[in-house]
Parts: C-alpha cells; structure tokens; sequence
C-alpha cells in the first residue's frame, strides 16, 4: 500500500482544517493537548489525525493507533470516520474502544496473571451496584464508620498489589472483603467497571510483558473527551504507557465536564500536560452552530471562564425567527400538549423527526410516558434511546459492532436495491475475514459470500411476515451463516459468552418491538435505527451528539434546584445541553413544576426570551 510523503498530505473528506488543527495534527514528536469548544470537530480533527499519521507511515504498519472514548457511539463514530478517510488496510490498525472496553479486553485475555485472591472467572458478570446493594454490604460484612459513598471511592482508588500507596490498613481490610464478597459471595461472580479498571492498571503495572507489549503495539493514542477521565482512568494510561514510548493526543473542553460525580479530575488538563509534557493547542471554529447561537453560547461559556476565547462560527443559519428562547407554560398538561403540538409542527414543515431531540436533565422515563403518547396521538414516534432492552441501553446497541454487521445484512434482504448497505455489508464482511482492497482472490470470494448471505436472508424475509415472533430467526440466521466463532473472534469485546448472548439478546428484543405492527420489514429497520422518531434523552448521553433543533424539557428551580453560577458541574451540564444545537435551542418552564432561575435569565438577558405558550411560533 502506497504512502504519502508528510508535506504532501491533504485533508480527507473534508475541504479545509483550521491553522491550530493542522498545528496539532502535525506535531507527532510530542504529546499534544487540545482543547476544543463545543462543534469545534474534534471527531473529524482525531480521524484527520490518523489519516496522517497511517497514510504517511508515521505510525508504520504494523504498530497500531489506540484511540480511547468514553461512549460506546462515540468510539464507533471516530472509527467509521477513519473507515471513511483511510484504505481498509491502514483503516484496520486504528482501534477505537471505550475506557471500558480497553480495560475489560486486558482483563478478559491476561486474567490468569491476576493474582488468586483478586482473580475473576471467566464467566463473570458485569455489576452495578446501587446504594442499597452497597449498604447491604457494608451491614453483612459488620463494616462502621464508612458509607457507601465512601466504598465507591475505595474501590476506584485502592491499587491491587500496591504495598507503596500507603492506603490504612481498615480501608485495605474493607477493599478485600468487598473483593471477596463480589468474587466468592455468592453463585455468580461480579465485577465492576471500577474493579475492571483497577485489574487493568493491576496487569500492565505488575507484568512486564504485557506493559511492553501493549506499549509497543499502540506508539500513539487519542484520548477523546479527556475531560471526563477519572484519576483511576488516568492511572491505567500511565501504568500502560511513557512518554518515552508513545505520543497521546488529548483533546476535550473544561466547559464540558459533567463527570465531577463520577470522579472526572477537576484538573485533568494540567496534570496530563503536565505527566506527558504535551503542547497545549485550542482550537476557535464552531461547525455546528451559526453565529446567533454561538453568540448565546459565549455568554455561558464566559461565566464558566471569563479568559475564554471567542468561538468563530462555521454553521449557516437556515432558519427564521427566535433561535433560543424559554417556553413559558402555565400547566404540566399545557407543556405536555403545546410541545408534542410544535414537535409535529415542526415534523409536518419537513424536519426529520429523529433531527428535532428532547433532553432532560434525569429520569427520561418519566417524560416518556407523558410526552410519548401525545406525540403518539399526532403520528409521530418517541423514542427514550436511555431505555433498556434487555440489559443493554438502545443507544449502547445501535453502537455495537454486531448491529453494524446485521444491519446492512437486514436492508439487503427487505430492499430490493440499496447501494449504500451494500457497500456497508461487504466493508464489515471484509473486516471479518481481514481482506485487503489489494487481494482480487480474496474480494471476489468476500463478494460471493456477500451474495450468499443475501440470497439467504431474502429467502427468509420473502417468507416471513413483518411480525415480532419472526426476529429471533432472522438474527439466527445470519449469525449461523456468518459464523459465531468468526463474529466473535474478531470482536474482542465478544470474547465471553454472556457479553455476546447479551448483545444478541438486545438486537433481538429491539427487531421483536420494531416488528410488532410494522407494514413492512424495511419500515421495521428504520425504527430499529430510530429514523424518523423523536430522540429522547438525558443531557448526559447527548455528549458528542447534535440535532438541528434541541428542546430542553424542564428549565426550572425544581430540575435545576442546584444551578448556580458557582456550581461549575452544573453551569457544564447546561452548556452541553444548549450546544448540541445546529440551528435552535429552546428551553420550556411551567409554573406549576419550578419556578424562575432568575439569575441565569438575567445573564441570558435579550438573547433568550421567554415566550408564553400562546405565541409560541
């Protein structure tokens, strides 16, 4: 595969980078931190990135870039960006995972290295622990004068076989008796993300050849969202890797950070400058949103850091009238009516349904057995991409590598043409089979194989009626013919039994719903996808999304009871909500649930409004 000399590579896919983004991208000698504002691209920069680095040979085969998220979508959006900049080939050693998924793979694959006392099973499960379950704990295990509270801080920051961290011999005590109750307590054992982390940090730390060998595979690696790293997290990136060794490019914004609860490092930028000596590079363009509303994103943005820069907005404007402003009702059933009544107004002038999202700020399911039958009522779908089919949330599953190689497959059997799916099944195929654009052999035979599976899935569509009971054959189907072992072998993530069957179980579950009074197989797909439904979520999954119009349910003292201007966590979370907006941001208020956030009103001042109901346009 032919490479690119460094100077005479050009931007993929896109017409032009900012002059800091193409400072950033070219620095390969050192770490790099990067801190880009909201719409600033910085998915698009990190795909630009590895096109360089793989397209130039700075990053020779077969080292491998290692790019890290903190959401399962947005690992897989940075990795079909790349799949879209780069031959198959190169394409092929960027590997983009969650914090989650890099520390479950090394545990999966080097548990045995863990010692006996701290050693999971192969067949354990993944647990979350509520307060009440951790309660239970500490009353079994005859624990006082620590809260559960204070065992979740334990179990993310005691290190595993490390005599030097001078942790209290009570504390280590109260460690190693929630380890044992987790592993050995009881039938099934149980590990955390936490737990996972610390086993992860465990085996590159206390393994030479696993340091070495993780080190040398990956010479570079992207940390998206870095913001939102945890201490805990921090320490598995430095028990894996040096600066002497590897090269980090770090990109984030402060302004974003809504992890403070989850133990997201208030200083996070500082220290990581400060541990890889990175050179720190902002970026200024707004893609996502035109000039009016990033004017509005500013006054926020300046009063969580009065020294930052001016954003330059990219978006064009395609709307008219209020770009921002609250929505004031008087009753919890008028904001109910009035909001579903604008949504299919909105649906009806030729916006997508899936373009125009509702975020709250928690407990999505609340709303979603208001707001989604009066949306119902007006033909248009509410879907809460927080909900849970089986154990796994929609937005996790659309995310999955499975459901990128079903998907397709699926479109191909219930549609009679569809170039685009086509394209996507024989890419994942050949991924499967690890083809190269360079073999003919092996591409006619990945075509031919393509062909077969199609041929077998149209069989059975053309033979089955679009009904729920006929999702569990279709799924077997492809899965039998595609291969398990093959599906599963190269899917890391799938290595055990129960992280696949649960996957599986999902997509099942969620084609079963969609199928339930579907007309055809492909409108069933299109809800699968959730074409054509109205997103509904928490401000925390919406991070690293966008919508052409955002409508925040519930901006009000009782939602908000702890929005202050001092209140850094909760000044972020209203930023990310007003800025996944291309084009409009609105907020509703009724009286009758919270009142007036004064204070923020006032800083907003001219440039959101507050409308009543009956002049809402």
């Amino acid at each position: 595969m032919s490479l690119v000399r460094p100077e005479d590579w050009v931007p993929q896919g896109i017409e032009e980078l900012e002059d800091r983004a193409w400072e950033a991208l070219r620095e390969t000698d050192r770490s790099v931190c990067v801190t880009a504002g909201a719409g600033a691209g910085k998915t698009e920069f990190l795909a630009q990135k590895a096109s360089y680095l793989l397209q130039t040979g700075l990053c020779p085969a077969p080292k491998r870039i290692l790019a890290i998220s903190f959401k399962r979508d947005a690992a897989e959006t940075l990795s079909a960006r790349v799949r879209k900049r780069c031959p198959e080939g190169q394409a092929r050693r960027f590997v983009s995972l969650t914090f989650d998924a890099f520390a479950k793979g090394l545990v999966d694959q080097f548990r045995m290295a863990v010692p006996a006392q701290y050693r999971p099973p192969a067949n354990y499960e993944i647990a979350f622990p509520t307060k009440d379950a951790l309660d239970d704990f500490l009353m079994r295990a005859g624990i006082h004068g620590i809260n559960a509270q204070q065992l979740v801080r334990i179990i993310a920051y005691v290190r595993i076989g490390d005599a030097d961290q001078g942790i209290p011999a009570n504390v280590q005590t109260v460690f190693d008796k929630y380890w044992n109750d987790q592993l050995h307590g009881r039938p099934t054992a149980y590990l955390t993300f936490p737990m996972i982390n610390r086993l992860a940090e465990y085996l590159v730390r206390a393994n030479r050849r696993i340091h070495a060998a993780i080190r040398m595979t990956y010479p570079v690696i992207f940390l998206d969202e870095f913001q939102d790293t945890q201490r805990a997290q921090f320490e598995l990136l430095t028990a894996a890797f040096d600066k002497n060794h590897n090269t980090f490019t770090a990109v984030g914004d402060d302004k974003q950070r809504i992890m403070g609860w989850a133990g997201a490092m208030p200083n996070g930028f500082e220290v990581y400058t400060q541990q890889f000596d990175a050179r720190p590079i902002s970026l200024l363009l707004n893609w996502r949103s035109h000039t009016d509303l990033v004017a509005i994103q500013h006054i926020v943005a300046q009063s969580i850091d009065p020294n930052v820069e001016h954003a330059v907005a990219r978006g064009k404007k395609t709307v008219d009238g209020h770009v921002c402003a609250i929505w004031d009702f008087g009753s919890e059933e008028e904001e109910i009516e009035g909001l579903a009544g604008w949504i299919a107004e909105q649906v009806g002038d030729g916006i997508p349904a899936h373009e125009l999202a509702v975020l709250v700020r928690n407990r999505p399911e609340l709303l979603e057995k208001e707001l989604g039958p009066a949306l119902a009522e007006l033909g248009v779908p509410l879907r809460n991409v927080a909900r849970n089919v089986g154990s796994i949330a929609i937005q996790d599953l659309l995310a999955e590598e499975l459901a990128e190689l079903l998907l397709p497959l699926l479109r191909l059997g219930a549609e009679k043409r569809n170039p685009a799916a086509w394209s996507l099944a024989q890419e994942q195929l050949r991924r499967l089979e690890a083809i190269s654009l360079d073999d003919d052999l092996g591409l006619q035979r990945s075509a031919a194989r393509t062909e077969a599976l199609v041929k077998s899935i149209r069989a059975y569509i053309t033979s089955h009626d679009p009904r729920a009971a006929n999702a569990v054959g279709a799924v077997a189907l492809l899965i039998e013919e595609i291969g398990e072992a093959v599906i599963r072998r190269v899917t890391p993530s799938y290595t055990r039994n129960a992280d696949f069957a649960r996957v599986v179980e999902g997509f099942e579950l969620l084609l079963s719903e969609c199928l339930g009074d579907a007309d055809s197989w492909s409108q069933a797909l299109d809800r699968f996808e959730g074409r054509n439904q109205v997103p509904l979520m928490t401000i925390h999954k919406s991070k690293g999304m966008e919508f052409h119009t955002v409508v925040f349910f519930g901006l009000d003292s009782n939602s908000w009871w702890s929005l202050t201007p001092n209140k850094m966590e909760e000044m972020n979370s209203f930023f990310v909500a007003l800025t996944r907006a291309k084009q409009r941001a609105f907020f509703t208020n009724c009286r009758d649930r919270g009142g007036r956030i004064n204070w923020l009103e006032s800083l907003l001042g001219a440039h959101v409004p507050r409308i009543a109901s009956k002049d809402i346009a």
